[in-house]
């Protein structure tokens, strides 16, 4: 909603206000104040579209998913450098069901950027595995599917790395 150095002045003046209610004895308020400016604070490091996003893409609401997700303008300023690679990652996968080519520059840009997650990093570098198996580039997908595979430590993604492993077979 905010650009993120806006969330940032925000909790600033808040937690003045609860500064200034401190001093004038209004112990509650100023308690109060200094939780409220936290939330700014919590909101600079996690996009709140890009929460709601997560929230439709769970219930697999594709749609709900990309209209949250078209609501940062401008993602270049409004997020920080993970928010970014979360962004890109989910463009990546609603992309993915229609359009490969732009589905890979957008899991690139997530790999550029960084994830949090190994999870969801795994999940993109077998996105772009299975990309670069369908362009037939052999070699590229066998090394993004051997980090994959390295990177998915709860052996979440073990049939679809063997599928994929077998589909290079027949490359």
């Amino acid at each position: 909603m905010f650009n993120k150095n806006i969330k940032i002045g925000i909790a600033v003046v808040i937690f003045a206000l609860a500064i200034w209610q401190f001093t004038e004895g209004n112990i509650g308020n100023g308690i109060f104040l200094i939780l409220l400016s936290l939330l700014p604070v919590l909101l600079y490091f996690k996009n709140e579209f890009i929460i709601l996003a997560f929230l439709k893409l769970r219930k697999q609401d594709f749609p709900g998913a990309q209209k949250w997700l078209a609501h940062i303008k401008n993602p270049e300023t409004a997020l920080v450098r993970k928010q970014k690679g979360y962004y890109n990652y989910l463009q990546g996968i609603m992309v993915s069901q229609t359009n490969l080519n732009q589905a890979e520059k957008y899991f690139k840009k997530a790999v550029e950027y960084g994830l949090t997650m190994d999870m969801d990093m795994a999940v993109v570098k077998l996105q772009l595995a299975g990309i670069a198996a369908s362009r037939r580039r052999k070699i590229e997908a066998q090394n993004l599917l051997a980090e994959a595979k390295k990177l998915d430590k709860q052996n979440m993604l073990k049939d679809q790395i063997t599928m994929l492993k077998e589909q290079l077979k027949r490359i």
